[in-house]
């Protein structure tokens, strides 16, 4: 039986804007497993950058509540959600998010050293983490000396770097060409099967649809579908018969 890592329980999540309300989520329950890879999809607007946030401890629902390693999000004051997100979360960007003036390894200490270790330690880590991820031959190169690819594998490090639980990867590929968004694919799915890192990304990708366990597709606020892998037809450039846009 699979361990249960992630649960959503009610998840509702209500915006002000002036005098009109935006339901961006609406009555969420679902669980992830330890060691999952979960894709998630979902046209602009439809609450998947909201959910992201709720699983990652980056905002707070209206209602509801998200246990993470048996923790209740909820009832952490905001210093408790900045410990949990920097001890367990791992975060990877579409547009990596690479500080321009450190070296890899610098980036990657980061997260380190902001958890309480020295440098020396964190840059060792920092070193090792690159090292697994392929680029143990450009730790002292800035963003501006390395391709789109590498400068994602450095993101990918620095967010194992305290080696979380989770990853939450937002759309992690799109700014890399084929043949290089398959290379973070693979990475990222080693990760999940063989460390047992749980998975979790937001996605268009149909090349990272095909090696996730489950794909869950938002719309509206709401789960429209969550369904595993080997029970949906995907093809180049479609999901079940849709087009993916």
């Amino acid at each position: 039986m699979q361990n249960i890592l992630i649960q959503v329980r009610g998840l509702n999540k209500t915006f002000r804007l002036g005098k009109t309300s935006v339901h961006a989520l609406k009555d969420i329950s679902f669980d992830i497993y330890q060691g999952e890879y979960l894709s998630i999809m979902g046209p602009s607007g439809s609450g998947k950058s909201t959910l992201f946030n709720m699983i990652g401890a980056l905002d707070r629902p209206s209602s509801g509540w998200v246990n993470v390693t048996e923790v209740d999000l909820t009832k952490l004051s905001s210093r408790e959600l900045a410990y949990f997100r920097g001890n367990h979360i791992g975060y990877v960007f579409q547009s990596y998010n690479l500080i321009p003036a450190y070296t890899a390894v610098d980036n990657v200490a980061m997260p380190v050293v902001f958890s309480g270790k020295s440098y020396s330690e964190a840059a060792a880590r920092a070193r090792a983490v690159l090292e697994r991820v392929g680029l143990g031959h450009r730790y002292n190169h800035r963003p501006d000396e390395l391709s789109g690819g590498q400068q994602q594998r450095v993101a990918i490090a620095r967010a194992l770097a305290n080696h979380p639980a989770i990853i939450l990867a937002d759309e992690p590929t799109a700014n890399l060409d084929l043949n290089t968004g398959k290379e973070i694919i693979e990475l990222l799915h080693h990760l999940s099967k063989e460390d047992g890192v749980t998975v979790i990304t937001a996605t268009h990708d149909h090349q990272m649809l095909s090696i996730s366990d489950r794909i869950m597709w938002i719309k509206d606020g709401a789960i429209d579908r969550l369904e595993e892998r080997d029970k949906i037809d995907i093809r180049v450039g479609t999901v079940d018969g849709q087009e993916i846009v």
